[in-house]
């Protein structure tokens, strides 16, 4: 059974830098977040209701998605997670800051538990 993800973790750090309905998508908004995740942590499966578009600002993470391989990525690179595709990232010896994009379904929670 999913839930929705209300918090991510206590040494997550996700701020939401803006919410916008875009106007020509009637029932679509944007959300963009800076996120910080400390070394050796992982966030919960879960999966949102639109897709989501990552950039890498500092460090490295692992993009884990369900029946998919594992993506490496660092310092500049870019990566997308496609519609209610569950997925979870995971750092190692050194932590990451994103700088996250979501375009999702107005009204909807922006993200959903899996596990």
């Amino acid at each position: 059974m999913s839930t929705v993800l209300k918090t991510v973790t206590p040494s997550i750090k996700l701020e939401n830098l803006l919410s916008s309905p875009l106007v020509g998508a009637k029932g679509t908004e944007v959300v963009v977040s800076h996120v910080t995740v400390p070394p050796h942590s992982q966030l919960p499966r879960h999966w949102h209701p639109g897709e989501e578009f990552a950039y890498v600002i500092e460090g490295s993470v692992t993009l884990w998605q369900k029946g998919k391989e594992d993506i490496v990525c660092k310092k500049g690179d870019a990566a997308m997670v496609p519609w209610q595709q569950e997925h979870t990232i995971m750092t190692q010896d050194e932590g990451v800051t994103l700088l996250v994009f979501r375009v999702h379904q107005q009204g909807q929670p922006e993200r959903i538990l899996t596990q």
